[in-house]
């Protein structure tokens, strides 16, 4: 049988913002308990009293899985302006446009392209520049959406990056504070690329730079 704590601390883990507050012992149990109350009696189904909640909160230690260290060694920042994302369904005949795009611009060395696909759809990100080249070879594919003044912030990652926990949701959560949305993300395993409509992109960039600095 759940018992109040148990419901208490599932809740909790399902609120990773709420738990990185308890985790700096920044927020009041008295308050938190009234916010969690009805959820606490809706799975229970019957009612509960605010101070079991604040026992149960007390008893939760959520471990900080933010590494401060590695954070502060993130590498170079690097914003462009003016990108173009695609979305095309997939079809038997996708690839072949794709290879006939990457042929088209492969000498285009100054202008940004990159390519991703899932089961469903391909997505094109590329500089505005060579919107005319991408719908030439894809003028037969079926178009989704196109979305223009894209810009973006590359972040160079720490070396042992693929071993910090918590490294994308430190970022995401300072973005979610501040409440710029991420339009598009791409990673690879030294950069991680970030899609942003442009009138947030000098305030996102500030925020990530503060990081390094912290």
């Amino acid at each position: 049988m759940k018992t109040i704590t148990d419901c208490v601390h599932d809740i909790l883990r399902h609120q990773p913002f709420i738990e990185d507050a308890l985790s700096r012992n920044i927020i009041n149990f008295s308050s938190l308990a009234v916010d969690l109350q009805p959820q606490v009696e809706k799975v229970m189904r019957k009612p509960v009293k605010s101070g079991s909640i604040v026992m149960a909160l007390r008893r939760y230690h959520p471990k900080r899985i933010t590494n401060t260290t590695t954070l502060r060694n993130l590498g170079d920042i690097t914003v462009r302006s003016g990108i173009t994302e695609y979305a095309f369904l997939n079809s038997n005949t996708i690839l072949s446009s794709q290879s006939n795009l990457l042929n088209d611009v492969k000498e285009k060395s100054k202008t940004y392209f990159t390519y991703s696909s899932n089961f469903q759809e391909s997505n094109i990100l590329v500089s505005s520049s060579l919107k005319n080249v991408v719908e030439k070879h894809f003028r037969d594919e079926t178009c989704i959406s196109v979305t223009d003044e894209l810009s973006s912030i590359s972040i160079e990652l720490p070396n042992d990056n693929s071993k910090t926990i918590g490294l994308y949701f430190y970022i995401f959560k300072l973005l979610a504070y501040e409440g710029i949305p991420v339009f598009e993300m791409i990673s690879t395993s030294n950069y991680f690329t970030l899609f942003l409509e442009k009138e947030h992109v000098n305030k996102a960039f500030l925020l990530i730079n503060e990081i390094k600095d912290n």
